[in-house]
Formats: C-alpha cells, sequence, structure tokens
C-alpha cells in the first residue's frame, strides 16, 4: 500500500517537475556553455557533464532538490589544468585533463564510500568565503575581457584585473562595428542580468533571465542575416563552435601523464574543490527544502563520482551539485529527483533539436553571464557582512583570498583553515585550549527523564576541528523534540558554530520543535552580530565590559518586562544569603547574573557559577536558583530526588526522614533535616501530595527562606517559567496552611 501511495505522489507531482527541469534547463544551457569556455574546455563539454550529471544523480543520488552539472569553482583549476597538461595544445591539454576528471571521479565516490561527508566541517566558514570570493575574481577577471570583445588578454587573475584599462582603451580606440557590437552585446547582457530582479513584469520574469541573454545574442544574429544590410560584424572567434557530429565525435580521454606530479596535483584539486562545493550546495538546497526533508550527503558524493567518471570518458567535466540551479528549481516548485533528470533530457533535446542556433550565441553574452557570477561569489557585500561579525573573520576573509588568488585553490584554503587556527589562539591567548581537549570528548548528550527534552553539554571548546561531534549528536535528535544545548562549560565557541547552530534553530522551528541554546550568558563577543564569536572572558574582565545580550538573556529581559520585574544581567561577586543554605557548604561560589527580582524582592531568580572539589579534581558547574522570602517561618529541611546524597548528607549528620503513612514520597524523596520532628509536623498531606504531583526539584528551606534549585545546568525558559510557577504555587500553599 505505501509502495502505491508513493507512486501515486510520483505521478501527481510529475507535471511540476517537468515544468522546473525545463525552466532549470534554460539556465543550465547558457551556464554550461560559458563554464567550458571559461575553462578552455570545447563549449559542448560543459552541457555534456550536464546531461550525464543530471541523468546519473537523479537515478543514485541521496538528494532530492539538488541539480548536478558543471561548477563555478571549478573553472580556475580546469583552465590552469588546460593550459599547464597542454603546453601551449589546449585540445591536447583538455584530453589529459579529461583522464584526471576520470580518476577524479573515482576518489570522489571513495569520498562517499567511506562517508567522508563531514570533512565539509572542518573548513572554518570565512575561509570557504575567501576560496568562493577568489574563485569569483578568478571567473571574473578573465571574462570581463570577452565580455568587451577582447579575446587575447592573459596571465594570473590579478594581471588580467589590471589589464582591464587597456581593454577599454582597446574599445575606444578601435571603434569598429565589429568591436562596438561585441562590447554592446557584453554590456548589454550584463545589464539585463543586473535589472533581471527589478523587472517586475510576471511576463519577462517566466524567461530565466541568462536565457533572456541567449535569446538576445541569437536574435541579434537573425537580425543581421534576414534584416540588416550588412553582414553580421561578429568574428569567428567570438561564436560558439560545436562539432557536426556531436555522437560521433566524443573525445577519449589521455592517461598519458598519469605519473606527473602536475597531473596528481591537478586530480586532488579537482576532488577536493567538487567535494567541497557539492556539500556546502547540498547543505544549503536543504535548508530551501518546504518538506525540510535532509539529504544522504554521503550517497550523494557516490553518485556525483560515478557521474562525473562517466562525464570525463565521454568528453565533459567534473560533475558537482550545484546551489544555482538547484535554487531555481526549488522556486519553480521541483519535489523530487526526477527535475534533475528531465532538466537533463531537455538539455539534450536542445542541443539535438537546436545546434545551429546554439552555435550563434556570441561569446560576449555568455561571458556577461560568468562576469555576474563571479561579482555574486566576490561582491564586496560579503566582506562588510563578515566585518560586521567580527574584524578576525574579515583577516580570514582576505588571507585566504589573496593566497588562494596567487598560490592556488589548495595553499588557499589550506592557508584559511592554519590563519583561523591561530587567530582563534591569539583570541584566547591559550594554545593548550586547543592542543590539550582537541581529542578529547567534549560533547555529552541525554535524555532528560521527567521532562522528555534532550539536553547536549558542551565542554572546553567547540570550533571547526570538533564541531562535527556536536553535529554528529545533533543529528539524532528529531526536529519536533525540544533540544537544550548547554554551553556553560564550554570557553570558546566560534563563528562557523554559531553560523551551524542557527541552521539547527531553523530546521526544528520549521518542524515545531524546540532548539534551545544556553550557557552563552557569560561569554564576551566583540560584535552584537548572532555569529560572532563566543569566548569567555576573566571574571574582572566582565565587572568592567558592558556585555551584548545573548538570545536567552533577551528572552529573560522580556519575561522579566511581562512580570513588572527588574533584570540585571550582569555579574556579582556577592550572591547575598545563598551561602547559609547547606548545598553550598562545600562549594565555592564565583558570581551570581542574571538576576530577575519583583518589587518587593521577596521573589528572586538568577544563575550561579560555582565549583565543588579542588586543584584536578575542582569542577566548575552553573545552574538556575529561585529564592524565596516568606511570611513565616519554617523548619530548616533539604528535599531532593537524589538518592546518592544520603552518603553526603549523612556524613554531616543528617538521616532521610520516611513517612509510613506516606511510602511513595519516601521512596521518590530524599527529605532530610536536624529537626526531624519539626520537619514531619510541617510536611502535611497536602504538602506531601504537592510534592509528589509537581516536576522535581532540589528544595531547601533556611527558616524563612525557601531555595528552589533547578538542574545541575543552566535552565532554559521554559523551565525558569516552570520553577517560577513551582515556586508561586508552593508559596500560597504555605500562606493558606
Amino acid at each position: 500500500m505505501g509502495k502505491t501511495n508513493t507512486f501515486q505522489n510520483f505521478l501527481g507531482t510529475l507535471p511540476a517537475n517537468i515544468f522546473s527541469g525545463f525552466v532549470v534547463s534554460l539556465v543550465a544551457l547558457p551556464l554550461g556553455l560559458g563554464l567550458a569556455i571559461a575553462s578552455e574546455a570545447p563549449p559542448i563539454a560543459g552541457i555534456l557533464s550536464a546531461i550525464v550529471g543530471g541523468v546519473v544523480v537523479a537515478v543514485l543520488g541521496g538528494s532530492q532538490l539538488t541539480i548536478a552539472g558543471p561548477g563555478n569553482g571549478l573553472v580556475i583549476v580546469l583552465l590552469s589544468s588546460i593550459t599547464l597538461l597542454g603546453k601551449g595544445d589546449l585540445y591536447q591539454g583538455y584530453l589529459f585533463t579529461l583522464a584526471a576528471v576520470v580518476i577524479s571521479g573515482v576518489l570522489i565516490y571513495l569520498f562517499g564510500l567511506f562517508r567522508f561527508g563531514a570533512l565539509s566541517e572542518f573548513f572554518p566558514a570565512s575561509a570557504l568565503q575567501g576560496m568562493l570570493a577568489a574563485i569569483g575574481i578568478g571567473i571574473l577577471s578573465k571574462q570581463i575581457h570577452v565580455m568587451l570583445g577582447v579575446t587575447t588578454a592573459s596571465g594570473s587573475p590579478l594581471e588580467l584585473l589590471l589589464q582591464v584599462p587597456d581593454s577599454v582603451l582597446y574599445l575606444i580606440e578601435n571603434s569598429s562595428l565589429e568591436v562596438l557590437i561585441a562590447a554592446a552585446m557584453g554590456v548589454g547582457s550584463f545589464l539585463i542580468l543586473i535589472l533581471y530582479s527589478k523587472i517586475q513584469n510576471p511576463i519577462f520574469q517566466l524567461v530565466p533571465a541568462p536565457m533572456w541573454v541567449v535569446l538576445l545574442a541569437i536574435g541579434l544574429s537573425y537580425y543581421y542575416e534576414y534584416i540588416a544590410v550588412v553582414p553580421y560584424p561578429m568574428g569567428e572567434n567570438l561564436l560558439i563552435t560545436l562539432p557536426e557530429n556531436l555522437l560521433g565525435s566524443l573525445p577519449f580521454p589521455d592517461f598519458g601523464k598519469i605519473n606527473s606530479v602536475e597531473f596528481i596535483g591537478i586530480v586532488l584539486s579537482l576532488t577536493l574543490i567538487s567535494c567541497i562545493e557539492s556539500l556546502l550546495s547540498i547543505k544549503a538546497v536543504d535548508k530551501l527544502d518546504p518538506l525540510k526533508r535532509r539529504s544522504n550527503v554521503n550517497k550523494d558524493l557516490r553518485a556525483l563520482g560515478v557521474a562525473t567518471t562517466i562525464s570525463g570518458f565521454v568528453g565533459g567535466l567534473n560533475v558537482v551539485t550545484v546551489i544555482a540551479r538547484s535554487s531555481v528549481n526549488v522556486n519553480n516548485g521541483g519535489s523530487n529527483r526526477s527535475a534533475n533528470l528531465f532538466h537533463a533530457l531537455f538539455l539534450l533535446l536542445f542541443i539535438l533539436l537546436f545546434q545551429d542556433q546554439i552555435q550563434r550565441i556570441a561569446l560576449p553574452a555568455l561571458a556577461a553571464i560568468l562576469v555576474y557570477t563571479g561579482y555574486r561569489l566576490a561582491a564586496p557585500e560579503n566582506l562588510i557582512m563578515l566585518f560586521k561579525i567580527g574584524k578576525e573573520q574579515a583577516i580570514i576573509f582576505m588571507a585566504t583570498l589573496g593566497m588562494t588568488l596567487a598560490y592556488g585553490l589548495i595553499p588557499g584554503i589550506a592557508f584559511g583553515v592554519v590563519t583561523t587556527f591561530f587567530t582563534h589562539i591569539i583570541i584566547n591567548k591559550n594554545i593548550s585550549l586547543f592542543t590539550r581537549n582537541w581529542l578529547k570528548p567534549n560533547v555529552l548528550m541525554f535524555r532528560e527523564e521527567d521532562s522528555g527534552n534532550y539536553f547536549v553539554s558542551v565542554k572546553n571548546f567547540c570550533n571547526f576541528l570538533n564541531f562535527y561531534k556536536l553535529k554528529a549528536l545533533l543529528d539524532e535528535i528529531p526536529e519536533t523534540e525540544h533540544a537544550i544545548i548547554d554551553f556553560s562549560l564550554c570557553e570558546f565557541v566560534d563563528h562557523t558554530v554559531m553560523e551551524g547552530l542557527n541552521d539547527y534553530r531553523r530546521s526544528f522551528k520549521n518542524k515545531n520543535g524546540v532548539f534551545e541554546i544556553i550557557g552563552l550568558d557569560v561569554h564576551f563577543s566583540n560584535t552584537q552580530h548572532p555569529f560572532a564569536i563566543r569566548k569567555v572572558l576573566p571574571l574582572p574582565d566582565f565587572f568592567s565590559l558592558s556585555t551584548n545580550l545573548t538570545k536567552r538573556q533577551q528572552s529573560l529581559k522580556k519575561f522579566a518586562q511581562h512580570l513588572k520585574w527588574s533584570y540585571r544581567p550582569e555579574l556579582s561577586s556577592e550572591a547575598a544569603g545563598i551561602e547559609q543554605f547547606e548545598y553550598f557548604k562545600t562549594k565555592q561560589i564565583n558570581y551570581q547574573y542574571n538576576l530577575l527580582a519583583d518589587e518587593s524582592k521577596r521573589f528572586k531568580l538568577f544563575d550561579i557559577s560555582y565549583s565543588e572539589g579542588a586543584f584536578i579534581a575542582k569542577e566548575g558547574l552553573k545552574s538556575s536558583f529561585l529564592m524565596i522570602e516568606l511570611n513565616q517561618k519554617l523548619p530548616q529541611f533539604i528535599l531532593d530526588k537524589e538518592y546518592l546524597l544520603v552518603g553526603l548528607y549523612e556524613a554531616r549528620g543528617y538521616k532521610d526522614i520516611n513517612f509510613k503513612e506516606a511510602p511513595d514520597f519516601s521512596k521518590r524523596f530524599f527529605l532530610t533535616g536536624k529537626n526531624r520532628k519539626e520537619i514531619r509536623k510541617w510536611f502535611t498531606p497536602e504538602i506531601i501530595f504537592f510534592f509528589e504531583s509537581h516536576s522535581y526539584f532540589h528544595v531547601e528551606s533556611n527558616e524563612n527562606i525557601l531555595l528552589i534549585k533547578g538542574r545541575n545546568r543552566l535552565s532554559g525558559i521554559e523551565e525558569i517559567k516552570k520553577m517560577l510557577a513551582f515556586g508561586k504555587e508552593l508559596t500560597h500553599l504555605l500562606n493558606n496552611q
């Protein structure tokens, strides 16, 4: 029955996926041609990789909405490969590169087979942004000349950028019709791409912006052929050329340089960049999925590996998951892998039926698409955004960008990782925090019996080096549940982790779950950005520092305003009156913070940092407490559910008090105090029933003051509300007794 429903659902979504596949193919056609040309490969190579990728990944992949094809990130590597291996003969370099693509596909498959998808977590977010910006500059620097009709510019990305004024000067000095038409087409196409989103006409928006560029180029060609009195003023060097017999002229990879150092380096670069680009795109597309499905990244890597190997054998480029085309798929109603398949079939149809029209597309038009793509990757807004998160993120970004442009993608991302690590050491002024704790287990997760909440505690530090440990546990929590992630014992949390946690928060919210982060209240951040790094500062620094409120503190402040209570987030070295309670007799109080108090100061909610033990046995703890000042005198007592505390209290002269008339209460609770007779008298059946019918709390009485403690950690906002409701109801009961 389930299989029948699944098939019916598939048939029901088929029209939407066919339409989405068609729209995606309109974007993929010019991009595939352009990316191949930018790589100095034959134009058809980009289309072949999209066709093979669409078919293979649709059948074998682990993602529902992703589109596979040639990627932006590989242009620089492929260009370097073809020029380096060919040594002047670009076609021979292309054949050598196909061999590298084939072997790269095998390695990508092995990455998925051995479940290396988690490796993407080891790359810092800002370093990846820097690498993508370098890729954008690399694409833009070459294609901006072609957009202006100049195909002779050469050199490194920085050299090509410096040559832009020369190309503009050439355009001014050589004002022939051919040069002007080529430049006008390139610049006009670029303007279409920029202004596309601002044109609100629904009919115009039916056709994707890159396809408008293609239609403009083809239409101009037909205009000059059938209407204009002069021939089409576009040189052969600025037009696309496709093989006449497409299926009969497929090239075969040349493995002649398989043992060379250059070849091995190119294979590794293709593999690493393909995996990084694909994994990042898969994660990004999962966020767009209306059904919030999670992709099987390792299965997708295996499919991409198979597709890349086949693509290399038939003359195509590496196959990766591409974010732009995947986004188009989501926005046009694609709901499963069939959209990827249909996009490939439409591309095959295009090159079989419209070969003549494709060859009418001028290179300046395709170059404009790539210039726009490169600018989006390297837009200054990306650096500005990172600067708002933190100056150190901008430094990591620029370091990665500079190294990538100067020495290539692999040295660039490696330098970005190293820069990030040393930046974290400098910020913390402590290298041992990382070297001592890197390989240690630092994440503990369990499900709390009474509430059913998932509690995750993170210790020491959490950054790009060990974020995978936290993610592995978070992925086990159903997104419909309540998860509490506690960083109170964690000294440092980096930008990559904060950004990743936000993704989890959104996923849980979309599934009506709760993802609550606590314990960052005593962490310092340089900016107010929610993704800024968090670092614990020494206590003296905190007293003189006005910190930004965390999300938990903002919630506490709103809660206090709702109650018309006062709220003070700052730390205090004094926790007045709390030392008198038995719970703290063997503990050292560090500081109190996040104090909420009613107008009469009889109710006080606060967090306490304290420690127990000493030297190497010393353990730091943080918990939330409620202190209530009563109008009556109570016997001194201690009530807790933890029976393991019996030995501790008996060593101090306390013994458990049992009630024959309430055996269930005596079994579930540990009750003690020095005046046992007075305690027995005070614990009436009403009081006993109250404790039996409510959540567990550690409760202590010190004459006219009650101390109510939450768990051995900071309490979440909902838990604080329950604690206050518990305290108010207990106070009301006592006042009426």
